[in-house]
């Protein structure tokens, strides 16, 4: 099952603890699209990267969406010329998410596999930065993700598992970028090498359950990393993905995890990223319900 299809799964248990709530979270989310089909930031402008996390919650709520408005509003990039690294995984994987990928045409899939390919690293990893020499873990995972998303075989899975063992941190975990060198991990990049791991069959070190557990806050939730003074949402909704991934248990945190996100929860349908933030958008409510789609199990 590719990355995509493994969250979504997992999202779409979410209602079950959201119970009447879910109107709310789909309200919300129906109320940030705007005339063009796409989905809007926390500016109001059309963005595709939150056009996805738009798309899949609501899939993941189970209710009806246009996809012809959305449709529309993807043909506008056809094969992606001109997105960066970030944008043109979004692509693959909003394209995905329509009913048929077919209306995207194999040339066009193939193309925006290329333009993926352009940020390839010597190591075999990627990178946003075209410039980088080594590979990170989000760019391994966003690569991944993206082939899966357009039916395409991984780029060169065994190079690409090399360069997630260079991310690796003495503390049995991995760092996302090897520009900024340190002996500790980040539970982000934990995440996503674990995940990406995972789907490339290839082995991943038994002390990466125990590292994401320590992230686990007093209060509930996930540390970015052990220094970060508060969890957060993206922390929280990663790790629980990458311990299930593990087939680590979850009883521990579970409570408290339920607790921490019943603080960040908003009437107006959404959930905070943490307790500092003050803005709301389709990226923090997809996370929440891939959360509580763990928790609920």
């Amino acid at each position: 099952m590719s990355l995509r299809l493994e969250m979504l799964q997992v999202a779409r248990l979410a209602p079950k603890l959201l119970g009447e709530s879910a109107a709310l979270v789909e309200t919300f989310i129906r109320s940030r699209q705007n005339e063009d089909g796409g989905f809007a930031d926390r500016d109001g402008d059309t963005d595709l990267y939150y056009t996805v996390f738009a798309i899949d919650s609501l899939i993941a709520l189970n209710v009806e969406i246009d996809y012809r408005r959305v449709e529309n509003f993807l043909a506008g990039f056809g094969d992606g010329e001109g997105l960066d690294f970030v944008h043109l995984g979004c692509l693959a994987r909003a394209w995905s998410a329509m009913p048929d990928l077919n209306h995207l045409a194999r040339e066009s899939r193939l193309k925006i596999s290329e333009r993926i390919l352009e940020y390839q690293c010597a190591d075999g990893g990627f990178n946003p930065d075209k410039n980088a020499k080594t590979g990170t873990a989000y760019g391994a995972f966003l690569a991944l993700h993206a082939n899966q998303d357009l039916r395409l075989d991984p780029p060169d899975p065994g190079r690409l598992v090399a360069s997630l063992a260079s991310l690796e941190t003495p503390d049995g975990a991995w760092t996302n970028d090897l520009s900024a060198p340190t002996s500790s991990g980040s539970t982000n990049a934990t995440a996503a090498a674990i995940v990406a791991l995972q789907q490339l069959n290839a082995p991943i070190r038994r002390e990466a359950g125990e590292w994401l557990l320590a992230q686990a806050h007093s209060q509930g939730g996930f540390r970015a990393m052990p220094t970060a003074p508060i969890p957060d949402l993206l922390s929280t909704a990663t790790s629980l993905h990458a311990l299930a991934t593990l087939g680590a248990p979850l009883d521990r945190v579970k409570e408290p995890c339920l607790d921490y996100l019943d603080t960040l929860w908003t009437n107006d349908g959404s959930f905070y990223g943490n307790w500092l933030e003050e803005d709301l958008d389709c990226e923090y409510t997809f996370y929440a319900l891939l959360a509580l789609g763990h928790l609920s199990l």
